[in-house]
């Protein structure tokens, strides 16, 4: 089964450079193991463009935006047997957060793909 898991943070600015080669370590590990599919960082919000729909009309607006209380800073795709292996993936990439960027705090949600 296939997982995206994203992370949301209010944290403004670069991680720590530690935090960055622990993630980097664990992706490597996860390639290797044929769990990681794809992976990436999001380029901040000022840089984002956002297409809406609302009453019928749609709307082109270029960031920068208003401060946001969380953004998306990265995704990754995985393949995993269940969702309990999933979670705990998850679990060991916010225990890097912690880990390595005290005072960092977000959320990484774990979502399942829809089967094809």
């Amino acid at each position: 089964m296939r997982y995206m898991m994203f992370v949301t943070s209010s944290t403004q600015g670069p991680p720590p450079q530690a935090l960055m080669e622990a993630i980097g370590q664990l992706a490597e590990r996860e390639f290797k193991a044929g769990r990681l599919i794809e992976t990436n960082g999001l380029m901040p919000i000022q840089m984002a463009t956002q297409v809406s729909l609302e009453k019928g009309e749609l709307h082109v607006i270029d960031g920068p935006f208003t401060e946001s209380k969380e953004v998306i800073g990265g995704y990754a795709v995985f393949e995993f047997k269940s969702n309990e292996e999933a979670v705990a993936s998850a679990v060991e990439f916010m225990e890097l957060h912690r880990q390595f960027a005290p005072g960092w705090e977000g959320r990484c949600e774990v979502r399942q793909i829809a089967a094809e």
